[in-house]
């Protein structure tokens, strides 16, 4: 793909996910709707405030044991849509194996800037890893992440408080969304752009596994592909994990499904 001389259609087109998948909006709606019916069964550790904003919340499910591991999943909608609410029946699976799951809400572009998006989910791990005990989390932490949380969790693998992840399905080069449909919202400058790319940092010397749907779109297959050579060209550990049959959405049913491919990758994780 030669990205110079695509027309304007054809590079929103590139990153558009709701278009490439011909039922996306069914997908979404039976998301939606599940995770409300999830959230609605385990009501105890939901909308913890780990700031100030009406999204820096926390939705915790704790497993019966304190010190199991614990999954943070972070959403995605290209850090301008969605919200944790929405993603709660995806911390089915793991709980299965009797893991915590928590998930992190964050403020939205364009009120917040993507720099700010990030500066918000560090200051969430610190109160997991200061307030996580008083909510049954005390246990190892794995941080993943799906699309727009990918990426995002690409960025906050340096955590102290992490111990390995999984990024989905994420952008990990943030330059030509500047030319899209995308940045309208977003707003990149080029700082911005060259400190929140993971492919353009310095690699993080802990275990991260890459995975996405063989079916996504080109653009987001590449940067997995290329954001795990650059690793492996690191000698940092983790896989490349393509998910045959699996598009932009789809990907993410592994996580309700206990013995799926990503769940057994989780629990290989620690």
């Amino acid at each position: 793909m030669s990205w110079g001389r695509l027309s304007q259609a054809e590079r929103d087109a590139a990153y558009n996910n709701g278009t490439a998948v011909a039922n996306s909006a069914q997908l979404v709606k039976a998301r939606n709707e599940a995770s409300a019916a999830y959230r609605g069964e385990k009501p105890g550790h939901l909308d913890l405030p780990y700031a100030d904003a009406e999204r820096t919340k926390w939705d915790i499910f704790p497993a019966q044991n304190p010190l199991a591991p614990c999954l943070v999943f972070i959403h995605g909608g290209y850090w301008q849509m969605n919200r944790r609410e929405d993603f709660a029946i995806f911390a089915s699976g793991i709980a299965e194996h009797g893991w915590s799951v928590a998930m992190p809400g964050y403020s939205l572009a364009p009120e917040a800037s993507l720099a700010q998006i990030v500066a918000e989910l560090r200051t969430a791990l610190d109160w997991l890893a200061k307030i996580g005990p008083e909510h049954g989390i005390s246990g190892p932490v794995i941080i993943s992440g799906w699309s727009a949380g990918g990426q995002l969790a690409a960025m906050l693998l340096d955590h102290s408080l992490i111990h390995s992840g999984l990024a989905i399905s994420g952008v990990y080069e943030l330059g030509p969304l500047r030319d899209t449909y995308l940045n309208a919202k977003l707003n990149l400058t080029e700082p911005e752009i060259a400190a929140l790319s993971p492919l353009r940092l310095p690699v993080i010397q802990k275990p991260l596994t890459i995975a996405y749907g063989s079916r996504e779109l080109p653009a987001l297959v590449n940067d997995s592909q290329k954001f795990h050579a650059m690793r492996a060209a690191a000698h940092a550990p983790g896989a490349l994990l393509p998910i045959a049959g699996a598009d932009h959405f789809t990907v993410l049913h592994e996580l309700q499904t206990q013995n799926s491919t990503l769940i057994k990758t989780l629990l290989a994780l620690v």
